[in-house]
């Protein structure tokens, strides 16, 4: 992914020292990306954050004891707002993938996803996940993402397109520019929810199935472990498995 190709900033938080902060401050910094349907998406007549991470950081605040303060973030961003300390940890289903586990560290898994393709009702041309990498087809990705890597090392003959906002995704397919879209499994489900044109392709065999987990910045032992904790405590309890449900998640919650 190109993002990772550039400079980061050192970590300016001392290690093993964060949870210490945390409950000086009473307060847990969480980076979501406020557009992620079912994760963390921002309700526009409410205004109000709702999804599986949505209600997992209120309940992580809660574990500890703090007050939640939501640090909007995205994915091309999110790794710089941790190592700049503007957030103690991101919690919106980002891929644990080993480019970015180069700069921050990964909680254990929660949730895992594979690769989906949307295009349109009146498309004929893609039926299958085969009918995609064909020569003439234009194939749009998000800067950035899994799917974007994915796309230029495993498809040969169609034109990869990526663009800078999901939107653009879904506006290159209904447009005509673009032929469909690589995404996951939640955004998939928001496409269906709400575009009526839309139609999800779903692979017959998972292709590239990613972990999705909490991040933080490398080095502190301590604050890693009690976000392990977590995760291990939600799995154990039913958090995970119950709102997950509310969401219609339950396919890709992770229970190892």
């Amino acid at each position: 992914m190109s993002v990772l190709s550039a400079g980061f900033a050192t970590p300016v938080a001392a290690a093993d020292e964060r949870l210490q902060k945390i409950a000086e401050q009473k307060q847990l910094r969480v980076c979501s990306w406020p557009d992620y349907y079912a994760i963390s998406f921002r309700n526009p007549r409410t205004g109000a954050l709702e999804g599986l991470d949505a209600e997992l950081a209120q309940a992580f605040a809660g574990d500890l004891g703090v007050r939640l303060t939501v640090v909007e973030s995205s994915f091309p961003r999110f790794i710089e707002d941790l190592l700049a300390d503007r957030c103690d940890v991101g919690m919106f289903a980002i891929g644990a993938t080993p480019a970015r586990a180069q700069h921050v560290a990964f909680s254990q898994p929660y949730l895992r996803s594979g690769i989906y393709a949307v295009t349109s009702q009146t498309n004929d041309g893609i039926r299958r996940w085969e009918d995609l990498d064909r020569a003439g087809n234009v194939v749009a990705v998000q800067k950035d993402t899994y799917m974007d890597g994915y796309a230029r090392s495993a498809m040969k003959a169609a034109r990869i397109v990526a663009v800078n906002r999901p939107q653009e995704r879904e506006e290159e397919v209904q447009s005509g520019r673009a032929d469909a879209f690589l995404t996951d499994y939640p955004y998939g489900q928001r496409m269906l929810a709400f575009h009526p044109w839309a139609r999800l392709i779903v692979p017959d065999v998972p292709v590239q199935p990613t972990p999705y987990a909490y991040a933080v910045v490398p080095g502190d032992a301590a604050w890693l472990e009690r976000v392990n904790a977590f995760v291990s405590a939600i799995k154990a309890d039913g958090r995970l498995e119950s709102i997950a449900a509310l969401y219609n998640l339950t396919p890709i919650v992770a229970r190892d």
